[in-house]
C-alpha cells in the first residue's frame, strides 16, 4: 500500500484540515494520558513549517450521546497550545458557524481546533452534508487519525473524497510497521495476544496464525481457548459463542502454533484486594476466576520473546490496574526491552500497561491505533486509507 503523503500536496498558503486522534481519557476535564496530543504535534509543526496559513484540527472524543459537555476538546485544546507551543483556537461547533468564523479569523500559521465530531449527527453515517460542511472549511485534507482509518466517517472518508488530500507521517508510518508483519517479517516471527476478549481478535489469529512460528495467548482471552479445549476455568471469562470457531483453529493445520497459558493467577473475586494464589490451568478451583497468567506461562512466553526477530504485541497479559495481577505483563515487557529484533506494540491498553511498568521504550514502534492496527493485520482495507492511496482519483 503506497499512500500520498505531505509531498504529494501543497499546502503553502492553504487551509488545511487535519483529522487528527485526540481521543485522550478524560474525566472531570484533566487529561489522563498525553500520548496521542504529543503524537499529533509532528503533524502540526509540520504542516506549518511548509507554510500552511491554517491548520484546522478534527477529532472525536470518546462516545457522547448527542452535545454533552463533558466530551467537549476544549480541555485537549488547552493541552495542546501548552505542549505544541502555538496559540490553539477552539471553536464553539464543529462545521457550523461558530467553525467557519474561527478557521476564516485564523491569522497565519494559526491552530484551530474544532469540537468534538461526534457531536454531528451526521458524522459516523458519513453524511454528505457534514462532509460538505467540514471540506468547506479547508483547501487541503490529511488525515493523522490511524486509530480512526478503518472508520467510513464524514470527517475521514468523507472529507479525504472532496478534498485534496494526503496522509500525514505518522500514518503512513504506522502502515509501514505493520505491512511490515504481514508481507516479510523475519524469522522467527512471535505474536502476543492478551486482553480480556477473543472475539475482537480472531479476526487477527486466523490471518496471522499461519504467517506466524508462534502465537502467545494470555490475558482473559485465554480462558476461551482453554475451556475450547476442554478444561474447566472456574468463573474465568469465558465467550461461550467463540468456542466452536475456537476450537477450529486450534484443531487446525496451524494449531500447534499456538501457546496457551498454562498457570493462572486466579482470584476469588474480581477485586484488586481479592483472595489469590497461582494454579495450574488444568486444574483451575471452582468458583475462582483468572487474572493473570502464571509465573510459569511467564517465563515461556518471555523466553520465546526474547530471541525473536519480529514480534507483534496486543493485549495485557492480566489486570495490569492492580499489583496483584501485573507480574505476567512485567515478564513479557522485559523480554520485549531486552530483544533486539524488530517489535511492534498495539492497543491503548497495551501501551498503557508498558508506560506504567517503565518500559514505555521497549518496542521499535508503539502503534497509535488499536482497532485499526488489528483490521489491518487481519488483512482487511481500510476505509479512510483506501482513499489515500496513490492512483485513487
Amino acid at each position: 500500500m503506497t499512500l500520498r503523503g505531505l509531498g504529494d500536496v501543497d499546502v503553502a498558503g492553504k487551509r488545511v484540515l487535519v483529522r487528527a486522534d485526540l481521543n485522550v481519557p478524560l474525566e472531570d476535564g484533566r487529561i489522563g494520558d498525553d500520548f496521542r496530543i504529543e503524537a499529533a504535534i509532528g503533524n502540526i509543526r509540520a504542516l506549518r513549517e511548509r507554510g500552511a496559513r491554517a491548520v484546522v484540527v478534527a477529532s472525536h472524543l470518546g462516545r457522547p450521546d448527542g452535545k454533552d459537555p463533558k466530551f467537549s476538546l476544549a480541555p485537549v485544546a488547552r493541552r495542546l497550545e501548552e505542549l505544541a507551543g502555538v496559540p490553539v483556537t477552539m471553536a464553539g461547533d464543529t462545521a457550523g458557524p461558530e467553525a467557519r468564523a474561527a478557521v476564516d479569523a485564523a491569522a497565519d500559521g494559526a491552530v484551530v481546533l474544532l469540537e468534538n465530531t461526534r457531536f454531528e449527527p451526521g458524522e459516523q453515517e458519513n453524511d454528505p452534508d457534514l462532509a460538505d460542511r467540514l471540506a468547506g472549511l479547508a483547501d487541503v485534507f490529511v488525515l493523522d487519525a490511524f486509530g480512526s482509518a478503518h472508520r467510513a466517517h464524514a470527517s475521514t472518508v468523507g472529507v479525504a473524497e472532496r478534498l485534496p488530500s494526503a496522509a500525514s507521517d505518522l500514518v503512513r508510518t504506522e502502515v509501514e510497521a505493520l505491512t511490515r508483519l504481514l508481507d516479510d517479517p523475519a524469522r522467527p516471527y512471535v505474536v502476543v495476544l492478551g486482553g480480556a476478549k477473543v472475539s475482537s481478535k480472531l479476526g487477527v489469529m486466523r490471518n496471522l496464525l499461519p504467517r506466524v512460528d508462534v502465537m502467545l495467548v494470555g490475558g482473559g482471552m485465554c480462558f476461551t481457548l482453554l475451556a475450547a479445549e476442554g478444561f474447566e476455568v472456574g468463573e474465568s471469562l469465558v465467550e461461550e459463542s467463540m468456542i466452536d470457531e475456537v476450537r477450529d483453529l486450534l484443531e487446525g493445520p496451524h494449531g500447534g502454533r499456538l501457546m496457551v497459558a498454562v498457570d493462572a493467577v486466579v482470584a476469588d473475586r474480581f477485586a484488586a484486594d481479592a483472595a489469590h494464589r497461582v494454579v495450574s490451568t488444568q486444574d483451575m478451583p471452582e468458583g475462582w476466576l483468572g487474572l493473570d497468567i502464571g509465573p510459569d506461562t511467564a517465563t515461556r512466553f518471555a523466553d520465546v520473546v526474547r530471541p525473536a526477530a519480529s514480534v507483534f504485541w496486543n493485549g495485557p497479559m492480566g489486570v495490569t490496574e492492580w499489583e496483584p495481577f501485573r507480574a505476567g505483563t512485567r515478564a513479557v515487557a522485559g523480554a520485549l526491552a531486552a530483544n533486539d529484533g524488530y517489535s511492534v506494540v498495539g492497543g491503548g491498553d497495551t501501551v498503557a500497561a508498558l508506560d506504567m511498568l517503565g518500559f514505555e521504550d521497549a518496542a521499535s514502534h508503539v502503534s497509535t491505533g488499536g482497532g485499526a492496527g488489528l483490521e489491518l493485520l487481519e488483512g482487511k482495507t481500510l476505509p479512510a486509507l483506501a482513499v489515500l492511496e496513490k492512483g485513487t482519483p
